[in-house]
């Protein structure tokens, strides 16, 4: 897994949180830390949480299984 799928995950589980929060709680954790759901801090954490989500579609389609390529056994006895 590369390191941009980490913190696209990352950023992922931030929003399902927040998300989370405003359905359960109605607090919007990110516009409270970010000034509002209207302030700049707020609109960036939203834009790179949606850009996340739409990287995270490609984690969907990937092969994620590996090959190994065993080396033939060259040993001979005699």
């Amino acid at each position: 897994m590369m390191i941009i799928d980490k913190i696209a995950l990352t950023l992922l589980v931030i929003g399902g949180l927040n998300w989370g929060s405003v359905g359960i709680f109605q607090f919007d954790l990110v516009g409270f830390i970010g000034g509002g759901q209207t302030g700049v801090v707020s609109r960036i954490i939203y834009i790179l949480v949606g850009l996340s989500a739409v990287w995270c579609i490609s984690l969907l389609f990937r092969d994620t299984r590996t090959t190994v390529i065993s080396e033939p056994n060259h040993a001979t006895t005699y």
